[in-house]
């Protein structure tokens, strides 16, 4: 069954949306906001940006599966599944006249939604935070990493191999892997791959909505390079570059970021 979230006073509830639980708030009143969060994130690390936006907007957030107190998929998600995740969420809460806001992973999610079109609700504006999307060529480290893989994965699926040593692939993988890769469990961690090997670059001329990108210029997650492709790429987009921050740069500056989006949204 499925519920819509009622007001509920900065009060995190569960709703069923795909057959998932998942950890979901409405808070504020007024212009309608839907934050969709990075990979490996949860809503402690967006509510300072969800108290200060919902002093002039009505803020939506939700936890994306396998996060925070959502509930993991049953099996590995592509980015199109999430795309679903989103639309679900929107309908079911009856949510029109979006400002939308994606960081990190959200940001890949919102990009390739905008860019299909055909969509049941209207998205006013998109911010994008440190936004993925953009895949880069591997450095001869990455592939090199890539190749002990490999090598091990052939070794160790040998019938003898797997009798000795059971865990000995997976624990290769895990230390061989990003940070991200090596936290994450079985599905999550093919759930990664799928993602960060799909390449939005070409759909980024297709998102026609006024767009303001926000990015630290020392982001190491994803390079500010990639904020000035999407600027170039993206129609009618703006870039605020903030020196010395990081991929979490709406947490290093808080009140700047803020007021930057509420000027953004008019208000």
């Amino acid at each position: 069954m499925k519920y819509r979230i009622v007001k509920n006073n900065k009060e995190l509830i569960n709703i069923n949306i795909l057959g998932l639980n998942i950890n979901c708030i409405e808070q504020g009143e007024g212009d309608n906001v839907l934050i969709l969060p990075g990979w490996g994130t949860n809503y402690n690390v967006y509510k300072n940006l969800i108290d200060n936006i919902s002093k002039y907007a009505k803020v939506y957030y939700f936890d994306m599966p396998g996060f925070g107190k959502s509930e993991e998929p049953k099996e590995a998600w592509n980015t199109d599944d999430f795309i679903e995740l989103v639309k679900e969420f929107i309908k079911i809460n009856k949510i029109d006249n979006i400002t939308l806001i994606g960081h990190s992973n959200g940001g890949r999610i919102a990009i390739k939604m905008l860019s299909e079109g055909n969509l049941e609700f209207k998205v006013r504006r998109l911010i994008l935070i440190g936004s993925a999307g953009i895949v880069h060529k591997k450095t001869a480290k990455q592939k090199a990493k890539m190749s002990i893989v490999k090598l091990g994965k052939k070794a160790l699926n040998t019938g003898i191999a797997k009798k000795i040593a059971p865990n000995a692939l997976e624990n290769l993988k895990k230390k061989m892997g990003s940070v991200d890769y090596r936290n994450a469990t079985p599905v999550m961690r093919n759930t990664l791959v799928k993602l960060v090997n799909e390449d939005l670059k070409d759909r980024l001329p297709k998102v026609n909505v006024p767009t303001l990108l926000l990015w630290g210029e020392n982001d190491t997650e994803t390079p500010f390079d990639d904020a000035k492709i999407m600027e170039k790429e993206i129609p009618n987009a703006g870039l605020v570059p903030f020196k010395g921050c990081s991929h979490y740069v709406f947490l290093e500056r808080p009140v700047q970021i803020n007021n930057i989006i509420k000027n953004f949204m008019g208000k």
